[in-house]
C-alpha cells in the first residue's frame, strides 16, 4: 500500500504539465466516452430489477408510493458509483494493466527511461486524470438512466401514478446524497487507476512467472484487487457519509 501510495503521488503531480493535455483527452475517450455505452445499458436495467424488487417489498407494508425515493437514493447513494466503478474496471481497467505491462515486459517503459522521458508522467498520469474526470461523469449517467429505468418499471409496468414518483424522487433526494455519490466516485477513480497501473508497471517483477504470462496474471491481479477495494472503500466512505 505504501509503494501505491508512492507511485500516485508522483504519476499525480505531472497531470498539471500542458503537454499532458492530448494524452489526457485521448484516455478520456478510452476510459470515458467508449464507456457509456456499457454504463447506460447496465444502469437501465439495475434500475428496472431495482424498482421492480423494492416495489414488492414495499407493497407488503402498503408503501408503493415511496418507490420513487427509494430507487433514487439506491442508485445515486450506492448502486450508481460502485456499479459504475466495476463496469469501467471490466472494460478500461483490464485493458489499462494489460498494456502498460506488455509495455514494460517489451522494454519499451526502460527505452522511455534511456531517453530522459518520466515514464510515469507519460503513461500514467494521463490515465489517472482521465479516470478522475470520468468516473463522476459516468456515476451521473449511471444514476440518471437507472432512474429513468426505475421509473419505466414503476409506472408504466406496474401502473404507478407518474406525478407521485417524480415527486418522491425530487422530495426523497437531498444534495449531499449526490455530493457523496461523487466523493465516491472521485475515490473509486483514484484507487482503479493506481491499482490497474501499478500492477501492470510493476510486471516484471513477478517471481511466480514472465514474459506473456506476467501480464495475463497482472491483469486478473488488478481487476480483482480493484474490485475487491471497491467494495471495501465503499463501506468505510458510507460509514462516514451516513
Amino acid at each position: 500500500m505504501g509503494a501505491a501510495a508512492i507511485f500516485f503521488g508522483k504519476a499525480f503531480l505531472p497531470i498539471f504539465r500542458r503537454k499532458q493535455i492530448t494524452p489526457i483527452v485521448e484516455q478520456l475517450s478510452h476510459i470515458g466516452a467508449k464507456t457509456m455505452g456499457i454504463v447506460s445499458l447496465i444502469g437501465l436495467f439495475t434500475g428496472m430489477v431495482l424498482a421492480l424488487q423494492v416495489y414488492h417489498a414495499l407493497a407488503k407494508f402498503g408503501a408503493q408510493g415511496v418507490l420513487g425515493s427509494a430507487v433514487a437514493l439506491g442508485l445515486i447513494r450506492e448502486l450508481g458509483p460502485v456499479m459504475t466503478a466495476i463496469m469501467i474496471i471490466a472494460r478500461a481497467g483490464s485493458s489499462m494493466t494489460a498494456e502498460i505491462g506488455i509495455l514494460r515486459i517489451s522494454e519499451q517503459i526502460d527505452a522511455l527511461d534511456t531517453m530522459r522521458i518520466d515514464p510515469l508522467g507519460y503513461l500514467i498520469s494521463p490515465r489517472i486524470a482521465a479516470a478522475i474526470v470520468s468516473f463522476p461523469l459516468l456515476t451521473a449517467l449511471f444514476d440518471t438512466i437507472g432512474i429513468v429505468g426505475g421509473y419505466f418499471t414503476g409506472v408504466m409496468l406496474l401502473g404507478l401514478n407518474s406525478g407521485m414518483f417524480v415527486y418522491q424522487v425530487q422530495a426523497g433526494v437531498e444534495t449531499w446524497d449526490i455530493i457523496g455519490g461523487f466523493i465516491k466516485a472521485l475515490v473509486f477513480a483514484v484507487i482503479v487507476s493506481t491499482v490497474c497501473s501499478y500492477q501492470g508497471y510493476f510486471t516484471h517483477m513477478r517471481t511466480d512467472v514472465h514474459g506473456a504470462k506476467s501480464v495475463s496474471l497482472s491483469t486478473t491481479s488488478g481487476v480483482v484487487l480493484s474490485c475487491v477495494l471497491v467494495l471495501v472503500v465503499d463501506y468505510v466512505i458510507t460509514t462516514f457519509l451516513l
